[in-house]
Order: structure tokens, then sequence, then C-alpha cells
């Protein structure tokens, strides 16, 4: 997809045969996208929690600052291939990544329980226009 728009849509982890053992509950995981400068900027911002996951796009790095809650963030490239999945305490400033085009923001955990790992893909599926986006706690 060339140009998101802010809405919501599905988060599927591409199974990894090099993952290892562990938990995988991926699925399809509920997934809000925030394109515009307005929404990246708000981001998880005066939330208690997020549902699924949020897509930041274009970033290449995000902050933690005035966050209530930890969170796992994973750097992507342009082809949703995984960089580094790291986990943000609130007020935090993550080091910029050249590479990554998108990140991933979930309640910190998530990533591990899907199985996000870096090296691996994710794939996006935006849901048609019209159709809210999945709130925040």
């Amino acid at each position: 997809m060339g140009t998101w728009r802010n809405g919501s849509g599905t988060l599927t982890v591409d199974a990894d045969a090099d993952a290892g053992p562990g938990p995988v509950e991926a699925g399809e995981i509920p997934l809000r996208i925030a394109a515009s400068y307005r929404a990246r900027a708000k981001g998880l911002l005066g939330v208690d929690g997020v549902d699924g996951a949020l897509l930041i796009s274009p970033c290449q790095s995000v902050h933690t600052f005035r966050m209530r809650f930890t969170i796992d963030v994973a750097y992507l490239d342009r082809g949703f291939r995984v960089l580094a999945v790291r986990t943000m305490r609130p007020g935090r400033l993550g080091l910029p990544r050249l590479r990554a085009r998108h990140v991933l923001e979930a309640e910190a955990g998530a990533m591990e329980r899907w199985g996000l790992r870096p090296g691996g893909r994710v794939r996006v599926s935006a849901a048609p226009r019209g159709e809210a986006p999945p709130p925040g706690r």
C-alpha cells in the first residue's frame, strides 16, 4: 500500500520458522493506523491501554513522555520486516532507526505473545473507509 490513511485494520504476524519455542497467539490483531501529523503526534497519549496495536507511518523514532503505561515498540522497514523490538517504560526517548519506515506500538508483553521478533514480517490490512478504529482503553 502506497499511502496510508488514519483508520483501522488488522495486523497479521507471519510465522517465522526460526522463531524458536514460545507462546504465539497472533491470528488477526486489531490495528489502529495513525498516518496524519496529528494522529502520529498523539499516538497512545491520553489512553490507559490499547486493544491490539497502533501503526504509526511514516515513523523512525518514538518517545513515551506523558504515557501512562509501558509499551512494546517494533520498528518496521518498507517491506514490513521487523528491524528491532524494544520495551519502553514511560518517560523514555527511543533511538531513531534509519531504515525504519513504520513503527508498531502495543502494550508491554504483547509482541512476545504474538511471536514478533527481529527478522520476522507482518502484514497490514486497512479496513474499508468509514469503519471506526478500535478504541484505546
